[in-house]
């Protein structure tokens, strides 16, 4: 990596922009830290997850291009979501034959990464903060399945002061979010969070972890359902130190 600060594009998601914003603000928090020069480019959209795991590829071409042209000329394209920059590195087969397009998403695709993967294994980033508490973590089946991501936040957590990571059996187990699949099999869904609840009790930590905000929204509405009382954080959130805002589910008064 060269001595100049990599320009970076955050690239928030619609979820973390409807429902959890503070992971952007703790995604900027984090990526400045490791060094970098962070924008976040007005008039994002869906990177058209949705459309594509749909069927439909014209609405999901649309959006690729828009997004294609969003982000060009950064160095880095970052999420703090494995589902969405699967779907980023992935531009390239919506465009196969297509010689104005190809190469545009072969570009955006080299050059988007996952919040965590990227923080450890291009920026090299420990974090400096303190948690006194036991954690667990769910690997999503898209950051694990699609990009590889195993080591790479456990590599961050192992530096958290005070930190325990129990790790939960069969942490790599589908929770039963899926995108639209929870949608479309409610009671297959339903069955493999409370069996993912049931993992995580296991554990015996108090906290869980993920790096896919849907994941999180999903097991954190079946653990509140159940009546457990384990907090859900994303983990840029615990790396930022911002863990004593509410957790995922909670309202402000809890």
């Amino acid at each position: 990596m060269s001595s100049a600060r990599p320009r970076v594009a955050l690239f928030h998601t619609c979820l973390v922009d409807l429902y959890r914003p503070s992971v952007g603000f703790a995604s900027v928090q984090l990526l400045e830290a490791s060094g970098c020069v962070v924008e976040v480019p007005e008039n994002q959209t869906c990177c058209g997850q949705p459309a594509f795991n749909s069927g439909s590829q014209d609405e999901a071409r649309s959006l690729a291009r828009r997004m294609i042209a969003l982000f060009a000329g950064f160095d880095y394209v970052v999420a703090p979501s494995g589902s969405c920059i699967g779907l980023l590195k992935g531009y390239p087969a919506l465009f196969q034959g297509d010689p104005q397009w190809l190469p545009r998403a072969r570009d955006l695709a080299g050059r988007s990464h996952e919040l965590l993967a990227f923080l450890d294994g291009v920026m090299g980033y420990r974090p400096a903060v303190r948690h006194s508490g036991t954690v667990t973590y769910h690997d999503s089946c898209s950051g694990l399945r699609e990009l590889g991501i195993k080591a790479q936040p456990r590599n961050l957590l192992a530096e958290v002061e005070d930190l325990t990571l129990n790790e939960m059996p069969d942490a790599e187990t589908c929770c039963g979010f899926g995108g639209t699949f929870c949608v479309k099999y409610p009671d297959i869904s339903t069955r493999m969070a409370s069996e993912k609840v049931a993992q995580v009790g296991a554990s015996g930590a108090g906290t869980l972890l993920g790096g896919d905000l849907g994941c999180l929204l999903a097991i954190s509405g079946r653990l509140s359902r159940l009546g457990s009382s384990v907090r859900v954080f994303h983990t840029a959130e615990l790396l930022a130190g911002m863990t004593d805002e509410p957790a995922i589910g909670e309202g402000r008064g809890h």
